[in-house]
């Protein structure tokens, strides 16, 4: 073989190393892509994930219900929170609807519904604070518990704060909706019936504890959404950890 034509075959012979090497790294990072691409889509979410994406569950899901309620019949046109008579005070109310006098009970229940949609709203920030101060260990016990668990969590964390900021509210917004005049005037009415057991219950906390009675069957409602619907994990995030969660508890 001529040295022109070793020439030509070590050129031919650097080319194809050349080419191979090439294709070889473009593989390589097309493999390193498809890699860090299956570490993302990984079922297995971190620490860091799990605790942000519940608090980013339970902060939509305390808002949800927080809004829903703050609206005009939030607590009023919901079977499942509205405020009727107090148990004690429900014998009164079947005697004063015989006597003619619904519309007067009918003032009362709407008038303290009312003003528990006034209050509804001073509880957001509650809320917000305790799932700030939520330790990893409440996360993954929220996560991994039972289907209410969160609303547990607030019920324990939240319950003498809602109710110091629940009490003024609903006491101003009862004198506001005229509630306290239709209670007094109910009471009045009623305890003139002879032969009755006079009754007075407190009207300010029996309403301020139905309110967050309230607050606590919606969150349920929105805390057994996110668990059980994949509609309602609205980011890849909440997505991912309810995932993870599900696939624990099988």
């Amino acid at each position: 073989m001529s040295f022109s034509e070793l020439k030509s075959s070590f050129r031919i012979l650097t080319l194809v190393i050349s080419s191979f090497y090439f294709f070889a790294c473009q593989s390589s990072a097309q493999i390193n892509k498809l890699l860090e691409k299956a570490g993302q889509l990984s079922s297995t979410p971190t620490g860091a994930e799990i605790s942000s994406g519940l608090k980013e569950a339970l902060e939509k899901g305390t808002g949800i219900s927080v809004d829903r309620l703050s609206l005009e019949n939030g607590y009023l046109g919901n079977l499942d929170v509205k405020i009727l008579f107090p148990e004690e005070a429900k014998q009164a109310e079947r005697t004063l609807r015989n006597l003619g006098m619904g519309s007067l009970c009918d003032q009362v229940i709407t008038s303290v519904n009312r003003a528990a949609e006034d209050a509804a709203m001073q509880a957001k920030p509650i809320f917000t604070a305790a799932i700030k101060q939520m330790s990893f260990q409440d996360v993954q016990k929220i996560l991994l518990g039972e289907q209410n668990a969160a609303t547990q969590y607030f019920q324990k964390t939240t319950s003498d704060s809602l109710t110091v900021k629940f009490k003024p509210v609903i006491e101003k917004s009862l004198e506001k909706v005229n509630a306290t005049k239709y209670w007094d005037d109910l009471v009045t009415q009623y305890n003139k019936v002879p032969m009755v057991k006079k009754m007075n219950p407190d009207l300010t906390t029996y309403v301020t504890q139905k309110a967050i009675d309230g607050l606590f069957v919606e969150i349920a409602k929105e805390e057994l959404k996110i668990r059980n619907q994949l509609g309602a994990r609205t980011s890849p995030l909440l997505q991912k950890v309810f995932g993870y969660a599900e696939s624990q508890k099988k």
